[in-house]
C-alpha cells in the first residue's frame, strides 16, 4: 500500500497542497491507484482473500476520485469510479456476438445423463484415447457476455437469441466483482477477447430487495432467476447497481485457448481477476459425474445461490473441438437438470376464480411451502373433472412441486396419510363473484357465469386490455386494476382514457407502510401510465380488437379478421357469413364476434374508445401485392428479439401466410433457440431454415424492398 505521505489527498479526500496538483504527478498517481484497487478488487471477489480492510481500500477509492475530480480529463472508462456513471438508457442497442452463444441440451434424468457419458465415451474409445469431463454448477441467472480489448472492459451484452444481444455494458459496469480491466494474464494480453459466464442474484441480495420492496409497499420478486434478469436489463445503471448483482464465469467466445483444458481455463480467469464457481470437478468416470451431481442435487439449498442442474463438459478443447456442434448445442457439453422439487403440505381448501370470459376454476389453498426457491401457497386444479381424475379430497396431505420450476402444480394426494377427516369438493351451481347461476356447457369441459356484469369477469377483462398483446399499457397491474374498479373510477376498457393525472396520483392502493400511512399510486407512476395510455391509442387495431376480450377470438382470429374489413365499424356489420369465410376463422368465432356486437353496452363501449382518440382502423392492403405473397413460413423455437406474436405480425404485413406445420410446399422454417420437431421435419424435407439473426436481416431487406 502507499504511505500518507505518497498520497496526493488526505484520507478525507482534501489535497496536501493548496496549489493546483502538478498534473503529470496526478496521472501517475491515478494509473497507480487503479491499478492498486483491482488488484484488491480482485483479491476479495475473485478469490476470496482481502488483505486490506473495506476502511483503507474506500481511502484508496476517495483518493482517485479526488484526483479525477481536479483532472477530469484522466477519467477512464476502466476506472473503478465509472462503475456508475452512465446517464439512464432509452434503449438496449442490439450486439452480435463473437461466436454463436450456444444453449446446452438436457439430460432430465440419471438415465439420460449416463447415456451421453457413454455416447461420448465410446466416441473416443474407437480412436483408442480416453477422455475426461468436468462437472460445473448450474447457476440459476441470466447469462452475459463480455468483450475486452487490450485487457480493458469495453463492451457487455445479453445472451439474446444466441447470435445477438443487448447491449447492457453501463449496467454491468456496476456489478463489483467484473473486473474493468484485466490483471497481467495471457487474457489481458490479448487484443480482444469475449469472455462468457453467468450473472446473478445471491440469495441474501434477493431478500434484501424484496424487503425494500415491501418496505416501499410494493410486491415482491417472484425468484433470484427473474429478478437478476430485470436488474440487468434497467435503464438506470444505478438502480443495476443496487441490486448487488453477482457473476460466475466460466467460457470464452472463441476456440483460441492458450491453455489445454476447461479446469485450466477456469483458473486463468481467475487470475485475471474474474469471479469463478469453486465447487467443480474434474472426473475421470461416468460414476464420480454422478456423484458430484448427487452431491449438488443435496447441497443446493445450502448454497448462497440458485443452481438448477449440473453442467457436465469435456474437459479438453482439442476433444471438444473433434466432438464440434449440432445445429442447436454442442456436443461435448450438456446440462443435468435437477428433478422438480417435491414437498408436502395439507390442503386446506379449493377456492374458485372467476376469468375474464366466465370460466370458474377451482384453485388449491394449502399450508405455505418452499419449493424451488419460492415459497407457494395457491395451485390451479384446472378444472372439476382433473380433480376428480386426482382423487384430490380437501384435507388431504398433498405433493406439490413447480412445474418447469417455474408453475405451482399440484401430483396429487398421499392416500396412506387420510385420517377420515377429509372432504370432497363439489364445484359451485353459483358464480362466487356475482351470485348469478352457472351454466355447463356441452362443447366444454368448463363451468362458466355468462353474467356480463359479473365484478371478477370485469377486472379479468380489463387486466387483458392492458396486457402485452392487447394495449400494452405497462404499469397497471392487477393490484391497480381492482383499486380502480373498487373506486368507480373504471368499470370498462373505454374508462382508463378518462383518467386524469390526479385521479391516479391519489389512487389509495389498499397498503399501509410501516409508519401505518397509506401507499398511494404516486406522481411518478401516474405520469409513466397515462403516457402508456396515450401511446396504446395508436397500438394495431388487431391488437386492440384481441384485447376487446372476444370469446375465441385469439391474437391470430384477430389479425385474420381485421386484414380483411380494416375497421372496427366494418367488422361491427359483418354477417356471420361473411366472417366463417375468412380462411383460420370458421362458424364458432363468426357466431361469438356476431353475439359481442350486437351486446348495446359493447358497441357504446367501442364509441367509447373512438371519441377518446383509439384508432380503431388499418389500412387495408391487396396482399397479392406485397413482396412476400404467396410464401409460406413455420415459426419453431423461442424467438428473443420478436417473439412469436410480433414475428408473425411481421411476416403477416409482407404478404406471408404462417403455418403451424411443415411440409414440402413451406418456403422457410425460421429457428430460434430450442427448436423442435419442426426443425428436424424441415431438415429432412430440404427446406430452408434461417437463424433468428439471418430472419431480423431478411425482414429488413424486404421491407426496403417494398
Amino acid at each position: 500500500m502507499t504511505t500518507e505521505q505518497d498520497a496526493l489527498f488526505d484520507s478525507e479526500g482534501t489535497p496536501h497542497t493548496e496549489q493546483s496538483i502538478d498534473k503529470k504527478r496526478a496521472e501517475m498517481r491515478a494509473a497507480e491507484l487503479r491499478k492498486e484497487l483491482a488488484y484488491h478488487s480482485c483479491l476479495y471477489y475473485a478469490q476470496d482473500a482481502p488483505s486490506i480492510s473495506d476502511a483503507a481500500y474506500d481511502s484508496l477509492m476517495r483518493e482517485l476520485k479526488q484526483i479525477e475530480a481536479e483532472f477530469p480529463k484522466l477519467i477512464v472508462p476502466e476506472s473503478p469510479t465509472q462503475r456508475v456513471g452512465a446517464a439512464p438508457s432509452t434503449a438496449f442497442t442490439p450486439v452480435h456476438h463473437a461466436t454463436r452463444m450456444y444453449s446446452l441440451d438436457n439430460a432430465m434424468d440419471f438415465d439420460e445423463l449416463e447415456a451421453w457419458l457413454a455416447k461420448t465415451m465410446e466416441y473416443f474409445e474407437t480412436q483408442n484415447r480416453s477422455v475426461n469431463f468436468i462437472a460445473e454448477l448450474k447457476i440459476d441467472g441470466s447469462s452475459i457476455a463480455l468483450t475486452y480489448k487490450k485487457g480493458a472492459l469495453i463492451q457487455a451484452a445479453t445472451r439474446g437469441d444466441g447470435n445477438v444481444g443487448e447491449d447492457v455494458t453501463a449496467n454491468v459496469r456496476t456489478i463489483k466483482d467484473i473486473p474493468l480491466q484485466l490483471h497481467k494474464t495471457a487474457l489481458a494480453g490479448l487484443d480482444k477477447v469475449e469472455l462468457r459466464g453467468e450473472v446473478y442474484l445471491p440469495k441474501s441480495s434477493f431478500d434484501s430487495i424484496n424487503a425494500a420492496q415491501d418496505e416501499k409497499g410494493l410486491p415482491p420478486f417472484a425468484n433470484p432467476r427473474n429478478a437478476a434478469a430485470g436488474s440487468l436489463r434497467q435503464k438506470d445503471p444505478k438502480v443495476t447497481a443496487s441490486r448487488e448483482l453477482a457473476t460466475f464465469m466460466y467460457a470464452r467466445g472463441d476456440e483460441n485457448h492458450t491453455v489445454e483444458t476447461q479446469s485450466e481455463f477456469l483458473a486463468q480467469l481467475s487470475e485475471a481477476g474474474f469471479h469463478v464457481n469453486p465447487d467443480v470437478a474434474v472426473c475421470d468416470t461416468p460414476q464420480e459425474v454422478r456423484a458430484f451431481c448427487e452431491k449438488a442435487l443435496e447441497d443446493r439449498y445450502d448454497l448462497p445461490y440458485e443452481i438448477d442442474g449440473v453442467v457436465i463438459k469435456v474437459n479438453s478443447f482439442v476433444d471438444q473441438k473433434a466432438l464440434g456442434f449440432t445445429a442447436k448445442a454442442p456436443r461435448w457439453a450438456i446440462a443435468y437438470k435437477f428433478p422438480p422439487e417435491e414437498k408436502t403440505t395439507v390442503l386446506r381448501a379449493i377456492t374458485v376464480q372467476v376469468g375474464r370470459t366466465g370460466v370458474l376454476t377451482p384453485v388449491a389453498e394449502f399450508d405455505p411451502v418452499l419449493v424451488a426457491g419460492s415459497t407457494i401457497a395457491r395451485a390451479t386444479l384446472h378444472n372439476d373433472e382433473e380433480i376428480r381424475r386426482k382423487g384430490i379430497l380437501v384435507g388431504d396431505t398433498i405433493i406439490v412441486h413447480k412445474a418447469g420450476d417455474v408453475i405451482p402444480e399440484v401430483v396429487g394426494p398421499i392416500i396412506g396419510l387420510r385420517t377420515g377427516q377429509e372432504t370432497a369438493f363439489t364445484m359451485p351451481t353459483v358464480c362466487p363473484s356475482c351470485g348469478e347461476p352457472v351454466f355447463e356447457t356441452e362443447d366444454e369441459v368448463a363451468i362458466r357465469c355468462e353474467n356480463n356484469a359479473c365484478p371478477a369477469q370485469r377486472v379479468e377483462r380489463l387486466n387483458h386490455w392492458v396486457s402485452r398483446g392487447a394495449a400494452h399499457i405497462e404499469g397497471l397491474g392487477n393490484e391497480t386494476i381492482v383499486r380502480l374498479v373498487d373506486s368507480g373510477l373504471v368499470k370498462r376498457a373505454s374508462d382508463f382514457y378518462r383518467l386524469t393525472f390526479e385521479q391516479l396520483e391519489t389512487l389509495d392502493l389498499g397498503r399501509q407502510k410501516k409508519d401505518g400511512t397509506p401507499v398511494l399510486f404516486g406522481a411518478v407512476m401516474a405520469k409513466k401510465v397515462l403516457a402508456e395510455i396515450e401511446s396504446s391509442k395508436m397500438r394495431p387495431v388487431a391488437k386492440l380488437v384481441f384485447g376487446l376480450g372476444i370469446r375465441h377470438v385469439g391474437a391470430t382470429a384477430a389479425r385474420t379478421l381485421m386484414d380483411r374489413f380494416g375497421t372496427i365499424d366494418a367488422l361491427m356489420q359483418a354477417s356471420e357469413e361473411q366472417i366463417s369465410s375468412l380462411e383460420g376463422v370458421g362458424p364458432k368465432i363468426a357466431e361469438s364476434v356476431v353475439d359481442y356486437f350486437a351486446v348495446p353496452a359493447n358497441r357504446a363501449m367501442i364509441a367509447d374508445l373512438q371519441s377518446a382518440g383509439v384508432v380503431l382502423e388499418q389500412e387495408v392492403v391487396d396482399v397479392n401485392t406485397l413482396p412476400l405473397a404467396g410464401q409460406t413460413f413455420v415459426l419453431t423455437g423461442t424467438l428473443a428479439t420478436l417473439g412469436r406474436l410480433e414475428a408473425t405480425d411481421a411476416l403477416k404485413a409482407l404478404g406471408a401466410k404462417v403455418s403451424s406445420s411443415v411440409s414440402a410446399k413451406t418456403n422457410y422454417v425460421v429457428a430460434g433457440e430450442k427448436a423442435g420437431s419442426k426443425y428436424d421435419k424441415a431438415v429432412a424435407l430440404n427446406v430452408p431454415i434461417m437463424s433468428e439473426d439471418e430472419f431480423l436481416a431478411f425482414l429488413e431487406e424486404q421491407r426496403a424492398a417494398n
